[in-house]
């Protein structure tokens, strides 16, 4: 697969370095300086872009407190509703101009997850490069066509879908005349267990449904991500937060700064051992092949004597014929004395 997707000054694709997104969600914890200091520890772990959501709690679900909008669902927000949760996580709306341009003065790209119509007009104003899907909307067959109208690449986060919410969300993205889409495997527990994360779906995704492909990590630590560039991801998204222990509604699952940067430095160390494709030697390797096989005179040979295997052997290092012509040189006569340690060669013998 060649397929490249820009998204701001970023080309992504299998030939470039992996796309690092550091996801703020909730944890600027409603202080805007918070956000400020977020986006600033992102560069600082050498993160390519952050991440937003663009959401109120009365643009995601309703505020009702019966049993279908109570959290019960053995996750980390039990006991509350589905309004009071996202009421405290949601990133004001008035701060993400500002968080976009702190983030372009920082050399990052800025993008967003929009979750109703709206988001998206509001992500289309300010003019972001890219719109994530999160996987609880990736049945929102509307929304995800009228994000993909904006002819915006389309990253798609599929922790809850069937390969049918698959097929569904890309047919919109497609029928909306938009091609650049990513497919991020995504498990949507918080943390995530490495049980369940079953990265050899990566390539699978790729290769089921013609797109690039990436991780979206719920757990902890940064060797899932490893794993994923392994299989070819070319995206790699992981909340990021100032100090779990600061709190918020997702601290529990975040990286702090000091392991960001090191997932970053595994992730970047990873690509460089990961090369090429093809099956070329490096200058190092074709100079190394000197020290191979080939084959040596290894006792003093008189003219007129027969090359046998008490003569003539294959050796280290490859300075005499390739051990290929062993047998064939076998049997034949020399033609001249040849001293121990001379490299055989074609014009030794008859």
């Amino acid at each position: 697969m060649n397929k490249t997707i820009s998204i701001g000054n970023r080309t992504v694709s299998q030939d470039n370095p992996t796309f690092i997104v550091a996801e703020i969600s909730g944890n600027h914890n409603g202080d805007y300086n918070r956000a400020v200091e977020i986006i600033h520890a992102a560069k600082e772990a050498g993160a390519d872009a952050v991440k937003l959501q663009t959401y109120t709690a009365d643009t995601i679900t309703l505020d009702c407190d019966n049993e279908h909008f109570k959290l019960n669902r053995g996750t980390i927000w039990d006991g509350t509703t589905l309004h009071a949760l996202y009421r405290e996580a949601f990133t004001p709306w008035e701060w993400q101009a500002k968080l976009k341009e702190e983030a372009e003065k920082c050399g990052l790209i800025c993008f967003s997850s929009p979750f109703d119509f709206t988001a998206v007009d509001f992500m289309a104003d300010l003019k972001m490069p890219a719109y994530k899907i999160a996987s609880y909307e990736i049945n929102d067959i509307p929304l995800i066509r009228k994000a993909a109208s904006q002819q915006k690449p389309i990253i798609l986060a599929t922790g809850i879908a069937y390969q049918e919410d698959i097929s569904l969300a890309l047919k919109a993205c497609h029928d909306a005349g938009n091609e650049n889409v990513i497919l991020l495997k995504c498990v949507s527990a918080y943390p995530a267990f490495y049980e369940d994360i079953n990265l050899k779906t990566i390539p699978a995704l790729a290769a089921e449904y013609d797109c690039l492909t990436g991780l979206s990590d719920h757990t902890h630590g940064g060797i899932v991500a490893l794993g994923a560039v392994t299989l070819g991801a070319v995206m790699v998204e992981k909340h990021l937060t100032l100090k779990r222990s600061d709190g918020g509604p997702d601290a529990a699952f975040s990286m702090e700064p000091a392991e960001f940067a090191e997932m970053v430095k595994g992730i970047r160390t990873l690509e460089l051992a990961l090369g090429s494709s093809e099956y070329n030697l490096t200058p190092k390797q074709v100079k190394e092949r000197q020290g191979s096989r080939s084959l040596f005179v290894v006792r003093d040979i008189a003219a007129g004597e027969i090359l046998t295997p008490e003569n003539i052997r294959s050796i280290r290092p490859a300075a005499g014929l390739h051990p290929k012509y062993y047998d064939e040189v076998l049997g034949k006569t020399a033609l001249f004395d040849i001293a121990k340690g001379t490299p055989l060669s074609k014009d030794m013998f008859s």
